[in-house]
């Protein structure tokens, strides 16, 4: 069998990149088996976002890695199921994210430094939180409005009080958001919703870190200190104060300005096996840090949907395609009944051709869209090859 370097041994470039596919779930025959629930373990945290294009973004990442699982299976992966405890929770990791309940401990060096917050940008009116915490007790998981009202008025800003207090509760970890209706949250007590031998804060700031840290490498595979601190959105002087005793070792990496940590089974064997093609949400963790994307791919990616349409290059919503373990293009999607529309395709040559077509295929019949249309192509002299490439695909 292969072997890579020993730890604190010198990776190439290319080395350092498979390594950071098969971390991702992008090298090797996925876990079927497992299903959503295991990537959703693999990788630690799923980012949630409110753009839908094709789907969610928290739909897109197993998608990626499994193939056409069905939308209403992932759903019923992440969130509690009737009275039987949950898989996974809500909360602030790299940004609002779904993450595996079982780490739900883990978390509680952030929710004591939520508690000692002395100030926020909402006001919290007397005796709200009090009484959205008794009416939870009472009435059991809730909406915003169902509690009553999420906003005061239509602006997305302008909170209710009652709004203020349960997202307080559950930065707090008194109330935890079991699942997702109409893409509003649901809340419930956190006594009453996660695992007696989960519910409690009795790890201390070190452990928490040194979990979450040993977590980001697992996920990463290989990373800058940057690229560690950025998947849980800590801060550089937390990683710095445990890493030495997370069971990450020091290896360095070709082309990389910075030391790097790996984690010491990502080491063991070379990376082999079958590489994903398809199309990646912006927010995918494969991709979500600008500069670690730049560094191992080659490839400069930003998320438009912010910025002015005058101004955008790739489009609302570009979504890289990766093929062989490289990103060869971009995607903006849009859905017009069952047609697929690509409104601008952005492809790195000729040689993207193929798999820019078969991603844009796959991911037609994964939203049920019988149809594909291709409106823009960066390069004019590839439209047609792309469009005859897509001919053959669907044939």
């Amino acid at each position: 069998m292969t072997t890579l370097p020993r730890p604190t041994a010198r990776l190439s470039a290319d080395e350092a990149r498979r390594i950071a596919l098969r971390a991702q779930g992008f090298l090797g025959a996925p876990d079927r088996r497992s299903g959503v629930r295991g990537v959703l373990r693999h990788l630690g945290a799923v980012q949630l976002d409110t753009i839908s294009v094709l789907a969610r973004s928290h739909e897109l990442i197993p998608y990626a890695r499994l193939g056409a699982v069905g939308r209403r299976t992932v759903e019923e992966a992440y969130w509690k199921e009737g009275s039987r405890p949950p898989h996974a929770f809500e909360y602030w990791s790299h940004a609002a994210c779904i993450l595996p309940v079982e780490e739900w401990p883990h978390f509680a060096f952030r929710r004591r430094a939520y508690r000692a917050r002395p100030l926020w940008n909402h006001e919290l009116p007397d005796g709200t939180y009090d009484q959205v915490i008794k009416q939870l007790r009472a009435e059991g998981p809730l909406t915003a409005t169902e509690l009553g009202g999420a906003k005061r008025t239509s602006e997305w800003w302008d909170w209710s009080g009652t709004k203020v207090a349960v997202e307080r509760a559950l930065m707090y970890g008194e109330v935890v958001c079991v699942e997702r209706r109409g893409w509003k949250r649901v809340y419930d007590l956190a006594e009453r919703a996660i695992p007696a031998e989960l519910l409690h804060d009795e790890l201390d700031d070190t452990e928490c870190l040194r979990r979450l840290v040993r977590l980001a490498g697992q996920s990463l595979g290989v990373g800058t200190r940057a690229d560690i601190a950025d998947y849980h959105r800590l801060k550089g002087e937390q990683v710095d104060a445990v890493i030495g005793d997370s069971g990450l070792v020091p290896v360095t990496v070709a082309g990389w300005s910075k030391p790097a940590w790996a984690d010491p089974a990502a080491l063991a064997t070379a990376p082999r096996g079958r590489h994903r093609t398809t199309l990646l949400s912006p927010f995918d963790s494969l991709v979500w840090e600008r500069a670690r994307t730049e560094r191992i791919f080659g490839f400069t990616h930003r998320l438009e949907a912010y910025v002015p349409k005058p101004k955008r290059v790739y489009g609302y919503f570009a979504m890289p395609v990766l093929a062989g373990g490289r990103l060869v293009g971009r995607v903006d999607p849009a859905r017009e009944g069952r047609t697929l529309v690509a409104k601008q395709v952005t492809l790195d040559g000729r040689k993207a051709v193929p798999a820019v077509a078969q991603a844009l295929v796959e991911a037609a019949g994964w939203v049920e869209c019988t149809d594909v249309r291709v409106e823009r192509v960066d390069a004019p002299e590839l439209r047609e090859a792309l469009v005859l490439e897509l001919a053959r695909a669907v044939a």
